[in-house]
């Protein structure tokens, strides 16, 4: 079976906007589509067609653009069971362990509660690519909006279970001011000294750092890291459960 082809398209200065197309069905999805101008513009450049929107979480950079596509294209638009009345243009409702499909492949539904109550990841596993959002950034995790440090921290483990090889699409070009507080707590970390150089160098030629790769969040992500006795102990967290580790952390970041 053919593979997935995943356009990445920047939007709103920092957000990113995926769409996943089907080459077989001819089938294509946008991930959070912040605005409709660019998805279209991305669409009709490749001659593909919108047939679904997957929507992680209500935030307007993220569904913005629902409404205008759905008229535009009579795609359909999936989110959250649980959040259905914030995201707009709703068809198809999902919870933990749906599976949706693109042509001949699986998307499975991942909550993921956090930085929002009701937010939700797409896992691919052919693909090898999860749409988490703004739960996890590369380098980092969303501001706990509406969620706890417990329901955060949990839905990292979850993706954090993920095989190594997984690509992390997330949602946001933070990379580089993630990497900058990362160092602040574990800065002997030789794999996050080497993404922090990375990120660097694909700034100063214009490229994004996103995609990452699941193994090296777990190397370098200090929040996915917060039951790892190496970097409790870098960060000054020794004696603390995973959880309220996690909230320092978290903590920390916002105020840095």
């Amino acid at each position: 079976m053919p593979g997935l082809h995943i356009q990445q398209i920047p939007i709103l200065g920092d957000n990113y906007v995926y769409l996943i197309h089907d080459p077989v069905s001819g089938e294509t999805a946008a991930v959070d589509p912040a605005a409709a101008g660019p998805v279209m513009d991305a669409l009709d450049e490749r001659g593909w067609r919108l047939t679904r929107i997957l929507s992680t979480h209500h935030h307007v950079d993220h569904v913005g653009g629902n409404l205008e596509l759905k008229r535009a294209t009579g795609c359909r638009v999936t989110g959250a069971l649980i959040d259905a009345g914030r995201i707009p243009g709703i068809d198809d409702k999902v919870s933990e362990g749906d599976v949706l499909a693109i042509g001949g492949h699986r998307i499975k539904v991942l909550e993921v509660p956090g930085h929002t109550t009701g937010h939700v990841a797409y896992w691919l596993e052919g693909a090898a690519a999860l749409f988490c959002g703004d739960t996890l950034f590369s380098l980092g995790c969303g501001r706990l909006f509406e969620g706890t440090a417990a329901q955060m921290w949990s839905s990292l483990v979850k993706l954090r279970a993920l095989p190594d090889e997984t690509r992390v699409c997330c949602a946001h070009e933070y990379t580089s001011a993630n990497a900058d507080f990362a160092l602040t707590q574990e800065p002997d970390n030789a794999v996050l000294r080497a993404r922090a150089e990375e990120v660097l160098k694909l700034g100063e030629e214009g490229k994004p750092s996103v995609p990452s790769i699941l193994s090296g969040e777990k190397a370098a992500n200090p929040f996915l890291r917060a039951d790892v006795p190496e970097f409790l102990a870098a960060a000054g967290l020794q004696g603390k459960s995973p959880i309220k580790a996690f909230a320092e952390i978290r903590e920390r970041k916002d105020g840095f």
